[in-house]
This record gives structure tokens, sequence and C-alpha cells, in this order.
């Protein structure tokens, strides 16, 4: 029987966020924030450190804070394999002179207008990390076939994961945070649902 997928958004950057910046000025932070690793404080959560502890596989992104994630819920006692697959869908800042927003409301920004379809050259745009999200749930189903596989990653990233898992017929079987720092989500295969009862059984 396959096992369980399990994604795991990384804990706390450290990084500043109760600033008032530019659209430019916000690339410039989404870059920091993308070389910066966990705040000191962070502590994962038990129950995520006890998914990571019975999973076969456990990987992560090449982003700093996804594979310090991925260290703290192994307790750094596995080599954990980092792919740039797993990294976090594009935030390009959307191209709005002179407003000044915090890192949080540019994120939103950022977000709907690359679901938009805006991407500056160089940039993946909506269809294709779609596409790579597809190659995502292949990786991590044929992983599964091996026993639970927990991957440590990005918010939207995981989101549209869990849209094409659920898509292809896995039930997301568990939750928990939301989709704030150290949150994650526990998916099993369709056929992993109760066994039917025998007419036998019905009879009784």
């Amino acid at each position: 029987m396959s096992g369980r997928i399990i994604t795991a958004r990384h804990g706390r950057p450290n990084l500043a966020r109760d600033v008032k910046i530019t659209a430019r000025e916000y690339g410039d932070w989404w870059a920091r924030y993308d070389a910066s690793g966990l705040h000191p404080d962070e502590e994962p959560p038990a129950p995520l450190v006890e998914l990571a502890a019975g999973a076969k596989t456990v990987l992560s992104s090449t982003l700093p804070r996804a594979i310090e994630t991925a260290r703290d819920v192994t307790l750094g006692r596995r080599k954990v394999p980092a792919d740039p697959i797993f990294v976090e869908a594009p935030l390009p800042p959307p191209p709005i002179p002179f407003l000044r927003l915090s890192p949080g409301q540019w994120g939103v920004l950022s977000r709907l207008f690359w679901i938009l379809g805006y991407a500056p050259a160089g940039v993946e745009n909506h269809w294709q990390t779609w596409r790579r999200v597809g190659e995502i749930a292949r990786r991590l189903t044929g992983l599964a076939e091996e026993g639970d596989v927990l991957l440590c990653a990005h918010g939207y990233l995981n989101w549209m994961i869990d849209r094409r898992l659920r898509r292809e017929g896995w039930r997301r079987t568990g939750r928990e945070g939301g989709n704030r720092y150290w949150s994650w989500r526990v998916y099993e295969p369709a056929c992993a649902r109760a066994p039917a009862r025998t007419a036998a059984a019905a009879a009784e």
C-alpha cells in the first residue's frame, strides 16, 4: 500500500516585514527573503517532527528557509535532498510606480498580477509553474510508493500541489495551521479508503 504525501510550509524567516516600500524595493526585499534562513527563535511543532520521523523520504526546496525547516523537523539526524523544482512560485513585483505598501500587501498584488499573466522576461509564468507542479506531483506520488514522503516547501506552491494531488485522486486527510508558517497538509491515496463491508457483515 502506498504511503502518504505530506507538504509543509517553512518556518518564519529572519527578515522584518513591518516596512513600507515601493514595488522596486519589494523586488529587493523579496530577494533578501529568498536568501534568508529561519528566525533564531523558531522551533518546529512537535506533531510535524513526528510526521518527519515516520517519513521514508524527506525533501526540501533549495531556498535556505526550506532547507533549515527540513533540518529542524528532522532534528538534524538525516540528510535531506534539496531540489530547485520545489522552490516557491514566482512573485515578480508589479509595474506600479510610487505606491508604498508593506511586503505582505505587495505579495498579494504581485501574486494577482502574476496569476493574470504578468511575468517579466526570464520569470516562470503561471502556466509554466502549473506544469512544474505536475512534475512535482508525479515525483511525490512515485516516492510515496515506498512509504510516507514529506516535502518542506512554500505556501503558494503547496497550495498548487494541493489542487493537483486532489485532482489526481489523493484525499486530503489532515491539515494543520492553514497556510501559516510551519503549517502542513496530509494526503492519502484514494485506495486508502476504509474497506467496504462484506455481504455477510451487512447481513448481521
